[in-house]
């Protein structure tokens, strides 16, 4: 380990992502909020412990090794998930538990909240909740290989940690810096192209911006206790639904489209596909469901109720727009399980994703062909390339380490005095970075205990960092090495 590099990029992190409050403390400001002074001291707070730890270290210039890169990405998402609670337990007046929750809820873009009367807190810390949403969409440490330059030696262990997902090593460019920049670029062009369509369908500019984070993201928050719903416009859900589904996509695949001017890229892409069929499978069933038990007599209400919920939860952004646990009891399950899914590797989106889904399947297919014809010699391709076994193995090995500790969770979470609805249906909505669930967290996690929410806020940081970031950690082999 080499812990005065680590140290070293650990206060360039935080000084770096201190100046992005600068903007809460403009919008203060500008609405003459009373939290102009917490926003202004968190920021003060936050520079000078990067500060403080980066200048002893300062000079230390050796290349990243791999388990220095995995120190990093899940030591810089816990010790900001602590530091950007301070604005909530100074402002909403929130206990550390609560804000803790809610700031590791923004930052992993889970989007499940403990706080009510959003319409009445000031219009900073609405904008500072969207604002986490955002930076952590795409991952602070791949901003931070964009915008530092001293990460361009040995990014490529913070990347690996940051997108530990089958494949990962692909990139657009031969230099990683120029890769991040170019997803960063395309995650931009997008929000700023969703904040002008809100805008155009009828919102607020500070409604309009703070959705298009949320939205991009796919994290969830609101502006509104109502959240989408708050708003009742058909456009406006098109619209989120839209780019949610964007959000879900492969960023790469953006990119190469859009350079290329070829859309049929989009379709090219088997995770891309395989998503857009499952959307359109499961919004089938619930339409059909909704009006055979008399929830929506109408057809064009249930397929815009049911497809944007669907939408919303498999894109794991979790907006509402109608309560789907009240549905019939086979949809609520049908929805949320959904999130197990998730969207694609690449995505900003959360959940299992959809092309390790794909690889299981095939993985299942050759197991009984092999039965059928013993000494075939079947492979697994996605699209015309092979796929090695060493990616099959991990990601059957990722499978079990993730239905592992969804199960054990669900059952610490139990232990805390919840229900088992609302044990498992939060582990899973917190966990796949859902946000709403069932049970007590059908709408907010206002009423769990404060030993509940620390496990939820562990599940958020496990299911962000897609497990074997944060547990590899665990391992004393790994600290030996």
């Amino acid at each position: 380990m080499q812990f005065f590099v680590i140290q070293r990029i650990l206060g360039q992190l935080l000084i770096a992502f201190s100046l992005t409050l600068l903007v809460p403390i403009w919008v203060a400001f500008y609405y003459h909020d009373d939290d102009l002074i917490v926003f202004a001291s968190v920021f003060a707070i936050m520079l000078f412990l990067g500060l403080l730890c980066w200048y002893p270290a300062k000079d230390a210039k050796q290349e990243l090794r791999l388990n220095d890169g995995f120190i990093i990405t899940a030591g810089f998402w816990i010790i900001l998930s602590f530091l950007s609670a301070l604005p909530f337990l100074f402002s909403p007046h929130l206990d550390l538990a609560q804000s803790v929750f809610e700031a590791v809820s923004a930052f992993t873009t889970t989007g499940a909240t403990v706080i009510t009367g959003l319409d009445a807190l000031p219009k900073s810390v609405l904008y500072y909740r969207q604002q986490l949403q955002w930076f952590g969409g795409l991952g602070v440490i791949v901003f931070a290989i964009a915008v530092l330059p001293m990460l361009g030696v040995g990014g490529m262990q913070l990347y690996r940690a940051e997108t530990p997902g089958p494949m990962h090593d692909d990139k657009l460019t031969p230099r990683l810096r120029y890769t991040a920049e170019y997803l960063l670029y395309v995650y931009v062009g997008l929000t700023l192209v969703c904040a002008l369509a809100y805008w155009w369908a009828g919102m607020s500019w500070f409604d309009a911006i703070g959705h298009s984070f949320s939205t991009l993201s796919t994290g969830g928050f609101s502006t509104h206790d109502a959240s989408l719903a708050y708003f009742n416009s058909p456009t406006i859900e098109v619209i989120a639904m839209i780019f949610m589904v964007l959000g879900s996509l492969n960023f790469a695949v953006h990119f190469i489209a859009w350079r290329k001017l070829e859309m049929r890229r989009y379709w090219d892409d088997i995770q891309a596909r395989v998503f857009v069929w499952i959307i359109l499978f499961i919004t089938a069933i619930s339409v059909i469901v909704l009006m055979s038990t008399g929830i929506y007599k109408d057809f064009w209400t249930a397929l815009r109720y049911s497809c944007f919920q669907l939408i919303s939860i498999i894109s794991t952004t979790g907006f509402l727009t109608a309560d789907f646990s009240h549905w019939p009891s086979i949809l609520p399950i049908l929805i949320l399980g959904s999130g197990f899914i998730g969207g694609c590797v690449g995505s900003t989106a959360g959940g299992f994703r959809v092309i390790r889904i794909i690889l299981l399947y095939k993985q299942a297919i050759r197991g009984i062909m092999r039965l059928i014809h013993p000494h075939a010699l079947l492979v697994i391709k996605i699209g015309q390339r092979r796929v090695s076994n060493d990616i099959v193995q991990r990601v059957g090995e990722f499978g079990i380490l993730y239905m592992a500790s969804y199960l054990f969770l669900s059952i610490i979470f139990m232990a805390s005095g919840v229900d088992v609805i609302t044990a498992f249906s939060g582990v899973a909505a917190c966990f796949n970075m859902v946000g709403p669930g069932l049970g007590e967290v059908a709408v907010t996690y206002g009423g769990i205990n404060d030993m509940g929410l620390w496990i939820l806020s562990f599940a958020m940081l496990l299911g962000r960092l897609e497990v074997f970031t944060l547990l590899v950690l665990l391992m004393p082999a790994f600290w030996h090495k």
